[in-house]
């Protein structure tokens, strides 16, 4: 346990044997030994770092969750749209507004007229625009209204409609002395 130069002392006589294995006993005890107890302050600090370590973690699972929202929602509207989409099979270009832009359709004269009247409405899907009809569309409106582009069937204040789930629970009466 002795290094070279402890030895050498020993030898050379300017030290003990006992206070050499003294010297030996308490690096042993520094290198194996506990720490001093922190203070309280540390441990104060170490809860309030734990906590706001917590709450940022809280913060950043939320926000990890919304977007994963978000991505649901805009999956299922694609899934929507690629299901339901009206086939383009007509020449005639059919002009409309997307922002400031106006963006033509190729459709038919049939698909024009449903198109007017409300019946069909155009989202935007991808890089381009798709033909859905107005069921289809009711139910892109309650998760993502800012993919409608164009829908004469709805006018800007009207409430968004209901769920086909709410209509079909509607005939189920809840009970008032329910107890859970």
């Amino acid at each position: 346990m002795r290094n070279p130069l402890q030895e050498q002392l020993l030898k050379a006589g300017l030290v003990k044997k006992d206070k050499l294995a003294k010297a030996v006993r308490e690096q042993a005890k520094q290198r194996q030994g506990k720490a001093p107890a922190a203070p309280a302050e540390d441990k104060v600090d170490t809860r309030q770092l734990q906590a706001e370590r917590a709450e940022r973690d809280r913060a950043l699972a939320a926000e990890r969750n919304a977007e994963a929202k978000v991505k649901e929602i805009r999956a299922q509207v694609r899934q929507i749209v690629d299901l339901v989409k009206v086939k383009r099979d007509g020449d005639t270009p059919y002009r409309f507004n997307d922002g400031e832009r106006i963006t033509s359709v190729l459709t038919s004269d049939a698909q024009r007229a449903q198109l007017a009247v409300g019946m069909l409405v155009i989202v935007r899907h991808g890089e381009g625009f798709e033909m859905i009809p107005r069921l289809a569309a009711d139910k892109i409106y309650t998760r993502a209204p800012d993919v409608i582009v164009l829908d004469h069937g709805r006018k800007e204040g009207d409430p968004l409609p209901a769920d086909d789930d709410d209509e079909f629970y509607k005939q189920f009466a809840v009970p008032d002395d329910l107890m859970w």
